[in-house]
This record gives C-alpha cells, sequence and structure tokens, in this order.
C-alpha cells in the first residue's frame, strides 16, 4: 500500500497547472486568501477518487489487471522521464495578480488531465490490487484528496514564504528530478510487484 501513496506523492505533488497556479498565488502575497483554492483542488480530487474508484475495480476483469498494471507503469516511468527531462530545461513562468479561489480549484481540477493520470491507475490497479473494496474506497479516497489538498498548499506556502526559492528554477529542477526518482519506483513496483 506505500506504493498508492509514493505514487500519489510524485504526480500530486509535481509541478502541475493546480500547483503552479498555487505558487504563483503565493507569490503574488494572495496566502490564505487563496486557502479555498487548495479546498477546492482537494474536493475535485474527492469527487473523482470516489466516482472511479467505484467504479474502477467493476470496469477492469482480473484478468485484465496485470497487463494494465504493466502499461500503467510503462506510462509512468514515462511520466518520469518526461518530468526528469524537463528539470534540466527549466522554463520561467511569469506571475500575474489573478485572485484563486474555491470554485477555480473546483473547476480545474476537475478538467485537469493530471488529475486522472494520478487517479486511473490507483482505482483500477492498485485498489485491486490491494483488495481495496467498499467502504475502504471511501477511506482512501480521503486519504489521498487529503493529499491533493496538501499539494496545492505547499506550494502556496512556498510561493508565500520562499518567493526567492519557489521562482528558482534550479530548485524547481531539483524539486522534479526527486518527483521523477519517485514515478521510476513506482513505475518498477508496478510492473514488478
Amino acid at each position: 500500500m506505500l506504493e498508492i501513496i509514493i505514487y500519489a506523492f510524485g504526480v500530486m505533488y509535481s509541478p502541475g497547472p493546480a500547483n503552479t497556479l498555487a505558487l504563483l498565488a503565493g507569490v503574488n502575497g494572495q496566502g490564505w486568501r487563496a486557502f479555498g483554492y487548495c479546498a477546492g483542488v482537494g474536493l475535485a480530487m474527492l469527487i473523482l477518487f470516489l466516482l472511479l474508484g467505484y467504479l474502477g475495480g467493476e470496469i477492469i476483469p482480473e484478468g485484465y489487471q496485470s497487463i494494465i498494471a504493466t502499461l500503467g507503469g510503462l506510462y509512468i516511468a514515462y511520466l518520469g522521464v518526461k518530468i526528469m527531462q524537463t528539470s534540466f530545461h527549466p522554463t520561467t513562468t511569469e506571475s500575474g495578480a489573478t485572485v484563486i479561489g474555491f470554485k477555480t480549484g473546483l473547476i480545474l481540477q476537475l478538467c485537469n488531465p493530471k488529475a486522472l493520470v494520478a487517479i486511473v491507475p490507483i482505482v483500477t490497479v492498485q485498489y485491486p490490487r490491494y483488495e481495496i473494496t467498499g467502504m475502504d474506497i471511501a477511506v482512501w479516497s480521503l486519504i489521498l484528496s487529503a493529499m491533493a489538498f496538501g499539494a496545492p498548499g505547499v506550494y502556496l506556502l512556498a510561493g508565500s514564504r520562499l518567493q526567492h526559492v519557489a521562482m528558482n528554477p534550479k530548485a524547481m529542477a531539483w524539486v522534479n528530478r526527486l518527483m521523477s526518482l519517485l514515478l521510476f519506483y513506482v513505475a518498477y513496483r508496478f510492473v514488478f510487484a
């Protein structure tokens, strides 16, 4: 079950649209005013986890789960490679003064393809592998959506407290590299566990 946490952490906490927006909100001094944004992201992930969690085990027959696990592992390794590559070619981001809130976080995360990248391997492969069914799906969905709430929260805090570090391309490159290594580990566990 540790693989579920590591995979979710690697995908949710790596830079993406939701986290970048929170980072920029922190840099722009929004601080606690953007707390609702983080709650919107967390609620969106809870909705997706519950919806796909209860459908996931029913959609994929047990005989195909090992094939999907292998394909999922390869895809996660691909994501790790892409994140590692971007860590060596950082891009600069321009900050804007747009105020973000709950509705922004909810809608952005419901439409964010990265959310599905995080959720689908968990609910279709890892939940069945660890026999997470029934009420356990709701419990794990709450835990994982709390992690999703924390991801933009960490970026928001980093942006507001560590403006010089958060906007430093070298620091963000090392964050990307660490997340990439975590994804490689999870990809290995997907294929060989």
